[in-house]
């Protein structure tokens, strides 16, 4: 099943949103600073990256590299995007050109690219599901309505009966303590 272009690019859109999003919180996180800017350069990368293959229903085996892949282009972006001040040297986030994060950078990135990766396959399921879902009803509605155009009968849709009497089966309560039987 292929997707139409503003559906693809929806999807896109939410992919380039979670990466971009993922990648600036990691990054405050971690002590640094992202720019408008640069978010804006990130999320453009994340959308151009996202597109072609937001036209049929992806699993986690495409996901997670193309995701662990825009991480790595977004970590090097965000972090050659500025200049490191002093505390970022003293908390281990400045490296040279933002290619040589220390094992715990690493490891968080890792971490936060398979979980993440994971949520989108779920949420990708779910999305195409629903499709599914939507346009087999809809075909079954359309083979229902009739060929000739005009006035339906309604068949089979009389309405119910005017109810005359209601009775109640169980008007009186029974509750209450039981009764003692040695009187």
């Amino acid at each position: 099943m292929s997707a139409r272009l503003s559906l693809r690019l929806a999807r896109a859109a939410a992919f380039a949103a979670v990466c971009v999003l993922l990648g600036v919180v990691a990054h405050a996180v971690a002590g640094g600073a992202v720019a408008g800017g640069t978010a804006v350069l990130g999320f453009a990368v994340s959308m151009a990256a996202g597109l072609p293959i937001a036209g049929r229903e992806r699993g986690l085996r495409v996901i997670l590299p193309l995701l662990a892949a825009v991480q790595a282009v977004l970590h090097v972006i965000f972090s050659t995007a500025h200049e490191p001040d002093p505390v970022q040297i003293l908390t281990g986030h400045a490296h040279v050109g933002g290619l040589a994060p220390g094992s715990g950078m690493l490891l968080m990135h890792c971490w936060a690219v398979v979980m993440t990766a994971i949520w989108l396959a779920r949420g990708e399921a779910a999305l195409w599901g629903l499709l599914r879902r939507l346009g087999a009803r809809l075909v079954r509605l359309l083979l229902a309505w009739p060929a000739v155009p005009g006035p339906r009968p309604l068949t089979g849709f009389a309405e119910p009966a005017v109810l005359r009497t209601a009775t109640l089966h169980r008007g009186i309560s029974e509750r209450g303590p039981p009764l003692s039987r040695a009187r």
